[in-house]
């Protein structure tokens, strides 16, 4: 492989350089809104189906099963969503990295939207039977692969546009943004779920969903006033890959692997703490299902906090020890969180999402946008971070609600299992994570 820097040297000093050190303060900062806010609405729609998932889809889409068997069906449509996020990674990124980041991410926000509000709208299995789930089903899907080329372009767009010196930080912004969705769809379905039970599974769950009418036009317009990023522009003058995907499998086997199971750690901490343990604390603990989301949107917050913190500690000390520290956390703290869980109260549980959710995830994800962008070469990166990326939130965080639902079962209710699990997921990315290089100070213009 021949690597080479593409810096135009008789580029105009006023155009903005590959670093991002010639963009306007005001352009950035229009960037860093988008890739925040894009994201968000992006996951909103995600995170609102995966709190749905464990609240109200095994009620009227799973009807007439036991209810831990339409809990793990409800948990098997979730599944399906992180499934189809790598064919999004795929597909979005092969078209970044030919065509640019900016067009992507306007389709990827239409499209999520549009089968948001279609889940909203969908006839239940009590009216028209088992079509009901099949459509779920491939409306989730939808909202996965759209998901699945969203966030490696929003994150590539802040990160190529940064200057060296703060692009984990500008590259944490995409990831923010779940956090902020998750915190916008669980305090919706949280005033939702003050209604009446009937009421809230008849039509009161819809409203959130259909609310994505709005904001998918709140994102197209952040969207469009973007500029692309300085990097691509770069690229496009230099000979294309024809397959960007196959170039990042067979000539950088070692960067997609890292890509992939450095990233679990984090993915897992999502899918336990963002889904599987909503459903245990209102099902199983018996907790007020408007205080354990309540509480979950404060998490949220406390989420945000530690990502950019853990993001600009990156820019300082590397991305590499960050994650590290925060696998080795999931490690240790395993057990204490599933204990805490176990408690049955509204604040054993907050504490519980503070750690697994906040600090855990802030840390092992916080910097990973910055981290696996570094890993590739400026014109195949869209495909390698997207892939390894979602393959990771496949892995990590698809299966995870549906694996700790069936371990509890097999347990007779005990959450230990889940412990061991979830220490199992971490040591896959503290291995990865020892096998990387460190990237902060790489020259992200190289191309293969």
């Amino acid at each position: 492989m021949t690597t080479s820097s593409f810096q135009n040297p008789a580029a105009p000093s006023a155009a903005p350089s590959a670093d991002g050190s010639g963009v306007d303060p005001r352009e950035m900062r229009k960037i860093l809104t988008s890739s925040f806010l894009g994201t968000a609405i992006e996951y909103y729609d995600f995170i609102l189906y995966a709190t749905a998932a464990s609240l109200v889809f095994n009620k009227v889409f799973f009807t007439g099963v036991d209810q831990g068997v339409g809990l793990m069906l409800s948990f098997a449509t979730l599944a399906a969503g992180y499934v189809a996020r790598p064919l999004g990674g795929l597909i979005f990124g092969h078209l970044g990295d030919k065509l640019g980041r900016k067009a992507m991410l306007v389709v990827t926000v239409v499209m999520i939207g549009v089968a948001s509000v279609l889940i909203g709208l969908l006839p239940t299995t009590a009216q028209i039977g088992v079509a009901a789930p099949i459509l779920l089903v491939v409306l989730r899907v939808l909202q996965g692969i759209a998901v699945g080329g969203e966030w490696g372009g929003a994150m590539l767009l802040a990160f190529e546009h940064s200057k060296k010196k703060s692009r984990g930080f500008a590259a944490s912004f995409a990831y923010m943004g779940a956090p902020a969705g998750t915190i916008i769809a669980t305090l919706v379905l949280s005033a939702m779920s003050t209604l009446p039970k009937d009421d809230f599974l008849s039509w009161g769950w819809r409203i959130p969903f259909l609310f994505s009418a709005v904001l998918v036009v709140v994102g197209l317009i952040i969207r469009l006033k973007v500029s692309e990023s300085p990097v691509f522009k770069e690229v496009a003058k230099a000979k294309p890959v024809k397959v960007p995907a196959a170039e990042v499998i067979t000539k950088h086997p070692r960067s997609f692997f890292i890509s992939v199971f450095a990233g679990i750690a984090g993915q897992a901490a999502q899918g336990l703490m963002g889904a599987w343990a909503i459903s245990y604390a209102v099902e199983q603990a018996t907790l007020a299902q408007t205080s354990v989301l309540n509480v979950k949107a404060l998490a949220g917050v406390a989420t945000i906090a530690m990502i950019i913190f853990a993001a600009r500690l990156s820019d300082r000390i590397g991305r590499k020890k960050v994650m590290l520290g925060g696998t080795i956390a999931a490690m240790v703290l395993a057990f204490p969180i599933m204990w805490l869980i176990e408690a049955g109260s509204v604040w054993g549980f907050f504490l519980a999402l503070i750690l697994g959710l906040s600090v855990i995830q802030g840390f092992t994800a916080g910097p990973y946008g910055a981290f696996a962008a570094e890993l590739y070469p400026a014109n195949i990166r869209y495909s390698g971070t997207s892939i390894g990326y979602q393959l990771a939130s496949m892995l990590g965080a698809g299966f995870t609600p549906l694996i700790a639902t069936g371990l509890v079962i097999a347990a007779g209710g005990s959450l230990w299992m889940v412990a061991v699990a979830w220490i199992v997921f971490s040591a896959l990315s503290a291995i990865a994570l020892i096998l990387a290089k460190e990237g902060k100070d790489r020259d992200i213009r190289e191309i293969s």
